[in-house]
């Protein structure tokens, strides 16, 4: 079987970081697989540019190969910060964008890192498919791009042969994922274990900090979700709610809706599994209680919506993400 060919496009301004760690993990792969019997290569990865010259964020040069025939060209994001218009962040990058819609027409699965998916969808890579990006900039894209259906909760989605990931170490979801349909699954936990990789996480919600969120402007929506998260416990009523800010049901949906892509029952969710979460981390609170505490009188279902929103459940969250040392067993 001939190496899959594996290219990263490296561009001004990109994380040099988000340049070789997929090339890096895959040739851990191939020492693994190597390990287990494997006689032939795997990958053959590469890093290209339409330029001579590349310096990543920060003024890091990367040497760089012309663009080149590949079966999977990799995308990696770049610096982001809230003051900077992404136009002012893409404006210079029309080679990169040709490249991409060259390999892509080619044939090659073209996949982003984090905002990287911003070069994908300004190559015209994304319209009408799902994509994800870094909770942090998720919202933000999704009002630049509405023709994208942006699922901000999701590590890595593939849709029509593109993929796009969350930020930074979803770059190893993915290339886990790549390892596992390349080389199979004993291959892909063995390198992960290797890595010190977790392979077994299946979404973002767990990451997102409600702090860091960019401010979007939306005076109405900001006001719901205030109250909401002031009345976690409070069992939801939508009509109660509506008669709270003096609209209609149907209008407190629209409204919210078209502000925020979702409804307040989604954001009361969420905002209790994130007060949730912080629980399971730093007390030592039965799942019960703590169930209680956010508004869910059966902890079956708290239990259900935590891990849809988490990828695990409440016990094993507990077990991974909080020290026994900071909220001993009670006496």
């Amino acid at each position: 079987m001939s190496p899959l060919r594996v290219s990263v496009l490296a561009y001004p301004g990109c994380f040099a970081s988000e340049v070789y760690g997929v090339p890096d993990l895959l040739t851990m792969a191939e020492r693994v697989g190597a390990a287990r019997g494997r006689t032939e290569p795997s990958y053959e990865t590469s890093v290209v540019s339409p330029r001579r010259r590349v310096l990543a964020a920060g003024g890091a040069r990367i040497d760089v190969a012309a663009v080149r025939p590949a079966d999977v060209l990799v995308v990696p994001g770049f610096d982001l910060p809230p003051a900077l218009d992404p136009d002012a962040a893409l404006a210079g990058l029309a080679p990169e964008l040709a490249t991409i819609r060259e390999r892509a027409a080619s044939g090659a699965a073209v996949v982003s890192i984090c905002v990287g998916a911003y070069l994908l969808a300004e190559a015209g890579l994304l319209h009408g498919r799902e994509a994800t990006t870094s909770w942090l900039h998720a919202d933000r894209f999704a009002r630049r791009y509405p023709q994208v259906r942006v699922r901000p909760e999701s590590l890595v989605v593939t849709d029509g042969g593109v993929t796009t990931t969350a930020a930074f170490s979803a770059m190893y979801d993915f290339a886990l994922r790549l390892v596992r349909d390349h080389d199979g699954p004993g291959t892909a936990r063995a390198t992960a274990r290797v890595a010190l990789l977790d392979d077994t996480r299946s979404t973002q919600s767990p990451y997102v900090d409600a702090a860091l969120l960019p401010a979007t402007g939306h005076a109405f929506s900001a006001a719901v979700m205030r109250h909401l998260d002031q009345n976690l416990p409070v069992r939801y009523d939508l009509t109660g709610l509506a008669r709270e800010f003096g609209v209609s049901t149907r209008t407190l949906l629209r409204r919210f809706g078209a502000e925020t892509g979702r409804t307040p029952l989604a954001y009361l969710h969420t905002a209790r599994v994130r007060r949730a979460r912080h629980l399971l981390e730093t007390t030592d609170r039965t799942i019960a209680a703590i169930a209680a505490d956010v508004g869910y009188r059966d902890p079956g279902t708290f239990s259900a919506v935590f891990t849809r929103h988490t990828g695990r459940r409440p016990s094993v969250y507990r077990a991974t993400t909080s020290s026994p040392a900071e909220h001993p067993p009670p006496t």
